[in-house]
């Protein structure tokens, strides 16, 4: 055991050279401590994607005790509020999501709110059912804050980041996946009726010669339908005003009335009322 395995928790081991995700603390934490798993475990366990592995696991329970890395909550959830998924007790996605927005801070809530509702299949209206009945709970107005901005269509933290950023800088709300299917494409948000389009481009699409190909295929696909489209990368991300002005030129050009944008004393993005 002392050469080949560590410890995670009382009585739970891992291989030395195995990968201690979310959802294996998840089931470490239960297997441990045989507790109903909450907030980013019990997220992990519904398939919510790109959660922290270094996280702490978190517990339902009456006895606050717990072990170093797993945080305890001794809130009692209603009965409709657990369900058994893999043998393990967690609470439900409604429930779950209800935890995290009320827990965390509105721009570290929303990434893992699109990842828990684009892998469970929820909408943000089942989340606010829930807030509805607990309406003295802490962080209830963070929740609704975080709700506001949740999208399922998000398929990476880095696609939340740059839809928040768009929004935060007073751009319309885009939809996301926005799907051609004449042409067998869809792109990662945009605005139908100005027909402009953001995508965002991960690794894979500069290192992958063949993802390469199609990317310069399809853009010429839809730009040939009319629209317009913003490619922003992982280096771009630094540049937030550049993204922002960008979109906000084709947009304009496109008839959007977008209010204009200029640069404060500090260098952030400050909003004017002009349009």
């Amino acid at each position: 055991m002392r050469t080949r395995y560590r410890a995670v928790f009382r009585d739970v081991y891992i291989g030395r050279d195995a990968e201690l995700t979310a959802a294996t603390k998840a089931r470490a934490a239960w297997l441990s401590t045989g507790a109903t798993l909450a907030g980013l475990s019990a997220a992990a366990v519904l398939g919510t994607r790109w959660l922290d592995g270094a996280a702490p696991a978190e517990i339902v329970r009456v006895d606050r005790h717990g072990q170093r890395g797993i945080l305890v909550h001794s809130y009692q959830p209603d009965d409709d509020e657990v369900c058994t998924v893999r043998g393990m007790r967690v609470t439900t996605a409604v429930r779950t999501a209800f935890d995290i927005g009320c827990g965390l801070p509105v721009t570290e809530a929303v990434p893992i709110l699109d990842a828990l509702l684009n892998a469970t299949g929820i909408k943000p209206a089942d989340v606010i059912t829930v807030a509805d009945r607990h309406p003295r709970a802490r962080g209830i107005r963070r929740l609704r804050a975080a709700l506001e901005l949740a999208d399922a269509g998000a398929e990476s933290p880095q696609e939340t980041k740059v839809r928040l950023l768009l929004v935060g800088a007073g751009l319309p709300k885009p939809e996301t996946q926005i799907e051609f299917r004449h042409l067998h494409i869809r792109v990662d948000m945009g605005w139908r009726e100005w027909k402009v389009a953001v995508e965002y481009d991960g690794i894979h699409h500069w290192e992958n010669r063949y993802q390469r190909s199609w990317d310069i295929e399809r853009i010429a696909l839809l730009e040939a339908a009319g629209w317009s489209v913003i490619r922003v990368s992982a280096e771009m991300l630094s540049r937030p005003n550049a993204i922002v002005e960008r979109v906000k030129t084709k947009l304009r050009a496109a008839g959007c009335p977008v209010r204009s944008l200029e640069r404060g004393a500090c260098g952030r993005i400050s909003i004017c009322g002009r349009t």
